[in-house]
């Protein structure tokens, strides 16, 4: 798609759209650097500045693609560090149905079990470095920008502003969106996004042969939910059980289907495994920083 006939599609609706599907109740993991890939860095005091743009789809789809996975160590000591099959429409995944009949037990340790092994929601989108003071080099450059749900709130408020004096913005607009100032502290140990903001509506450039560079050398998205950087629910299975226990049980996605359910002894509805997904989301708010914590933690 060209820069024109991306003026004549876009629209705030198209956004505003897009976020009320992605907000419905509903990482990639490489062992390599992805040079595609920003991330702002902290100074010596704990804090980071960066100005950033985010950039439309060049296909007419959503500028963003969403990701779940699951992080975190078992008591066997080994690490579980997956991309969720949640991720992908109608799909089940083991975790999540584990944390279920966890939280379905009614007890309150196998509820905080449940609790430290939901999942961690990220979001993918390209972004445009229009300044970078720990890295200049990365300034004037495309690049794909992991973030999580303090920072997509942040988009979402802004196109659907509380208050009748403040304008939508859409934040992928070329010309009419925003540069957002990220502005990171550490809090409790943990980076906070509070302090970020978009600046004022301008266009990206004033030139619009800068405008198309920038706009076709975007990095695709859709490839983070390729079937192959998604394992098996069998396989996932086998990895929780040895996780979990160190051993790994006969069952597969067809048996387990199979299985009785045992009663739960609970005034309480039994809650489904989408229902836990959504509360668990909702809980509890983890920084970008987390995913790639766990990863070191488990490849050391």
């Amino acid at each position: 798609m060209s820069l024109e006939e991306y003026r004549k599609s876009k629209s705030l609706d198209k956004l505003l759209g897009a976020i009320k599907e992605d907000d419905k109740p509903q990482v990639e993991k490489k062992s390599y650097v992805d040079e595609r890939m920003w991330k702002p860095e902290l100074d010596k005091s704990g804090n980071g500045y960066a100005v950033i743009r985010f950039l439309p789809a060049t296909d007419m789809t959503k500028s963003w693609v969403k990701l779940y996975s699951h992080a975190f160590q078992g008591p066997t000591g080994q690490w579980y560090i997956e991309n969720s099959l949640t991720t992908l429409p109608g799909q089940k995944d083991p975790v999540s149905e584990h944390n279920t009949a966890l939280w379905n037990s009614g007890v309150e340790s196998d509820k905080e079990l449940a609790r430290k092994q939901k999942r961690k929601l990220s979001y993918y989108s390209n972004i445009y470095v229009v300044s970078d003071p720990k890295h200049p080099e990365n300034e004037g450059k495309v690049f794909l920008f992991r973030y999580g749900k303090k920072i997509w709130d942040k988009i979402s408020e802004a196109a659907t502003p509380a208050f009748e004096d403040e304008k939508p913005l859409n934040a992928f607009d070329l010309d009419e969106g925003a540069n957002f100032k990220l502005k990171i502290r550490k809090v409790d140990g943990y980076w906070n996004y509070d302090k970020s903001e978009f600046d004022a509506p301008s266009a990206l450039f004033d030139n619009d042969e800068k405008m198309e560079e920038v706009f076709n050398s975007q990095h695709d998205l859709q490839e983070f939910l390729a079937p192959t950087n998604f394992k098996s629910y069998d396989e996932l299975k086998t990895r929780l059980d040895v996780v979990l226990s160190g051993t790994v049980t006969a069952k597969t996605a067809e048996s387990i289907m199979d299985d009785p359910i045992e009663p739960v002894v609970d005034t309480k509805p039994i809650m489904s495994a989408d229902d836990f997904n959504n509360k668990a989301q909702k809980a509890e708010e983890e920084d970008d920083d987390t995913m790639s914590y766990f990863e070191k933690l488990a490849s050391n």
